[in-house]
């Protein structure tokens, strides 16, 4: 017997089961944190705030969430760089629940799309601090890979100036 899937008024398959605070379903029923909604588009300035606010709850998950919705709305040239952040939300996803693996791939590949959007020159949008959230994202995978500790306050970085210096954290 399969189940019928969760589908909008569109047709389109939707996953309305709750979900843990590191973004994994949960039985049906269950008690799960606030999801956010799958057709939230909040302006680039919008989005880093509620994004940040997301990291700073230890919601990564959700934060990606967020940075989703700006990156697929985008029709402009910045596209890649909202995808590269949502990219890095999922690295910290995958830090959060354990996936060193996954933490790594996605916090490079993250990484790598925000230098590419340097090497454009273009100014960073929404006070997005663009070095800082590299070298983070960057010191972070390192350690990971290397097997250091990656806790709970390594996975909350300012998106924006005025950084919060976390321990390990060896930018300058």
């Amino acid at each position: 017997m399969t189940a019928t899937r969760d589908r909008d008024e569109r047709g389109r398959a939707r996953n309305a089961r709750p979900r843990d605070a590191a973004g994994r379903p949960l039985r049906r029923g269950a008690a799960g944190v606030e999801r956010v909604p799958e057709d939230l588009v909040l302006a680039p300035d919008e989005a880093v705030a509620e994004a940040q606010r997301l990291l700073d709850e230890g919601l990564p998950f959700q934060a990606h969430e967020v940075l989703e919705g700006t990156w697929k709305d985008c029709t402009d040239d910045g596209r890649e760089l909202w995808r590269a952040l949502a990219q890095l939300a999922v690295g910290l996803t995958h830090a959060q629940r354990g996936n060193a693996r996954g933490a790594v791939a996605l916090l490079r590949r993250g990484a790598e799309g925000i230098r590419v959007w340097r090497v454009l020159g273009r100014p960073a949008p929404a006070g997005l601090d663009l070095d800082g959230v590299t070298a983070h994202a960057d010191t972070l995978a390192d350690d990971i890979e290397a097997g250091r500790d990656a806790g709970p306050d390594r996975l909350r970085p300012r998106l924006r100036g005025g950084a919060v210096r976390h321990p390990g954290d060896r930018r300058p």
